[in-house]
């Protein structure tokens, strides 16, 4: 009799843990997954250029850094889609330029049953979100292999420049409206 209890419970907690995983995993109504994952970050696009050296080396005040950023992103397959990160960093000391570095850092990422309306933004913030630390590796060493001090680029938000240019293409939306 307190077998059967025993096993009566571990019988409850089994079911449990089934119907906790059933929850925590989305699936469509034609049983597949719900999904997003990455499938390869690479290089796409890689550049340095030193216009004024060796000169440049002679000069000792600190450069003014400048940072151009953009995010391209675009179906490759079904499901597959392809994001870009280009960075440029330009340094400028008085009216020369010490160095220009761009970086194109891709991935292509799977995204598998999520709403259309979610992709846009998934596309927009969370890829680029995964993509910056590679880029800022890639510009860091580049700029250390040129034979500058190192520029480590801070944090970027992307959800605040979606957001921002949801704003922006709102506003530009309502004046035309009027």
């Amino acid at each position: 009799m307190a077998e059967d209890k025993k096993n009566k419970k571990t019988a409850t907690k089994s079911a449990a843990k089934t119907k906790k995983y059933a929850e925590d995993t989305s699936i469509d109504q034609e049983g597949s997954q719900s999904g997003f994952s990455i499938e390869k970050i690479f290089i796409r696009d890689i550049s340095l250029e030193v216009p004024n050296a060796p000169e440049i080396f002679t000069i000792k005040e600190a450069p003014l850094i400048e940072i151009e950023l953009n995010n391209v992103a675009r179906p490759v397959s079904e499901g597959y889609f392809m994001v870009s990160l280009g960075i440029t960093v330009t340094a400028k000391q008085g009216e020369k330029t010490a160095f220009l570095v761009e970086v194109s850092q891709s991935g292509i990422f799977l995204v598998k049953n999520i709403p259309d309306e979610s992709i846009e933004m998934l596309l927009a913030t969370t890829c680029p979100n995964i993509l910056f630390p590679y880029a800022r590796e890639a510009i860091s060493d580049l700029i250390v292999k040129a034979g500058f001090s190192s520029v480590l680029l801070n944090p970027i938000n992307f959800e605040a420049l979606y957001m921002q240019k949801k704003q922006e293409q709102a506003a530009e939306n309502a004046g035309k409206a009027n």
